[in-house]
């Protein structure tokens, strides 16, 4: 064309460079080798009176993050008084018998710190972090707590209101419902059971109660503090001597928990939720803790069936068949059992082809070797994980935790990717055939009977539910 500045262009040729750039922009580039990790200094010390500590020294942010856990926790008490334990980690802040509530937050402003409690099946914690220079400061105030907590009836009182409201909510949602069958099925008599309170129960907190627990739990030589950050540590020993030292402790042996019961084949748990628009599924067994010899194995099988966001379940029922948005496998670990589940909240009419697809990759990990793609791609993404996991401060003080509230190795870090790496398909079919145990799985279905019913009598006998518990 006269006077213009293009050029021509054979068109095979253009199409062939389109189709080079795409497979170039396509083209996934190939991981690089593992950076190693810089692992922080690490200092274990037992006071006199019973209290452990331990020290990490990360020097990255002139900042502190310490945790106090007593190893007492829900389950201590989930016979008698369920969510005690919760109940005294959640007022334990509110004040001290030279502290009140008010006095607690301007400290915590004055320093930049904050302050959390918390409490598990068999643990409950006071948190705190914030600068380096108040390190005195934030640890004589998680003593002050651990130590003199007062209980105030007004924030006592507060406290359960807000729970009994919380509880009130909570029996209106699947995913709360499905969690407290499937704990049920699963453990009996168990305390592990128990994951909550009923209303009435917590309507029949007494204050001495909670005090009770506190004076009989939170206690030296039942604690575990550690404290990450910057800091040197032999400084940082003398500061926690001589802030928790002279604390006096108490001893009680807890009770012996009953066995779990043997679910001997396939049964239903129909929890019925009149009107819900979905169904919300949960499917498992019992399983092993942290200290078994096959948690590793355990660990990268559940990761290439359900654990992670590019598995086989993901791919099956959310990717290829759009039944869900985000079905996932997990594996939990508590100090005495550990269990095996998969969770998804699907659409009603696909409740029954959902469970099947549940079972057939359970079956399939338990009858083929997985690829050595899949092997390779799990890998880095337990190592990637859990690099990520240790770069923080919180970080780290999570997974120092672990070791030493489940008294694993001490070098259970520094050789975990290496651990991860030497698995092999033949591990993961091992133990998935120890765990996946998919003929006598329980399966827990919440949602409206009448759409649910016929679909979950397909997969065995059905026992009925309503959202209080109560067989129907």
């Amino acid at each position: 064309m006269s006077g213009s500045n293009a050029t021509a262009v054979d068109p095979k040729s253009g199409a062939a460079a389109n189709s080079a750039a795409a497979n170039r922009s396509s083209a996934v580039p190939p991981l690089g080798p593992e950076r190693p990790v810089a692992w922080p200094k690490r200092s274990v010390k037992t006071l006199a009176n019973g209290l452990q500590v331990v020290l990490a020294e990360v020097h990255t942010f002139p900042k502190i993050t310490a945790q106090l856990f007593f190893r007492s926790g829900n389950a201590l008490v989930a016979r008698t008084t369920p969510g005690l334990a919760d109940m005294t980690a959640t007022v334990v802040r509110t004040g001290t018998a030279s502290r009140p509530s008010r006095q607690i937050e301007e400290d915590l402003r004055r320093m930049g710190g904050d302050l959390g409690t918390s409490a598990g099946a068999d643990s409950s914690a006071i948190s705190i972090a914030g600068l380096s220079e108040f390190s005195g400061g934030l640890l004589e105030l998680v003593a002050d707590l651990a130590r003199h907590a007062s209980f105030p009836a007004e924030e006592f009182e507060r406290e359960r209101r807000q729970k009994i409201e919380g509880l009130r909510i909570e029996r209106t949602t699947p995913g709360f419902l499905a969690n407290e069958r499937f704990r049920r099925v699963l453990f009996g008599e168990h305390p592990y059971a128990v994951i909550s309170p009923t209303e009435e129960q917590v309507a029949s907190y007494q204050r001495e109660q909670l005090e009770g627990f506190y004076r009989q739990n939170y206690s030296p030589a039942n604690a575990l503090l550690i404290v990450v950050g910057d800091f040197a540590s032999e400084a940082m020993f003398a500061q926690i001597e001589k802030i928790f030292g002279e604390w006096k402790s108490s001893t009680s042996e807890p009770p012996k928990s009953p066995a779990p019961p043997r679910n001997v084949g396939r049964k239903v748990h129909l929890v019925h939720l009149p009107g819900s628009v979905q169904t919300q599924l949960v499917v498992g067994n019992l399983g092993i803790t942290r200290r078994d010899s096959d948690w590793m194995r355990l660990v990268i099988a559940n990761s290439i069936y359900g654990g992670a966001f590019h598995s086989r379940l993901v791919m099956n029922i959310r990717e290829q068949k759009g039944y869900t948005y985000s079905p996932r496998s997990g594996i939990q670990s508590m100090r005495q059992q550990g269990f095996f589940n998969v969770h998804a909240a699907v659409r009603n009419d696909v409740a029954a082809a959902s469970l099947t697809e549940i079972f057939y990759e359970m079956d399939r990990m338990r009858s083929l070797p997985v690829s050595d793609e899949e092997l390779e791609s799990a890998r880095s993404y337990l190592t990637g994980v859990f690099s990520l996991g240790v770069a923080t401060q919180d970080g780290v003080l999570g997974q120092l935790s672990t070791i030493y509230l489940d008294r694993l190795p001490e070098d259970h870090l520094e050789t975990y990717r290496a651990r991860i790496h030497a698995l092999t398909a033949a591990d993961i079919i091992l133990a998935a055939r120890k765990y996946f145990d998919s003929a006598n799985s329980q399966i827990v279905v919440v949602g409206d009977k009448a759409q649910i019913g016929e679909q979950a009598a397909l997969f065995g006998e059905v026992t009925e539910y309503d959202a209080h518990g109560n067989k129907q």
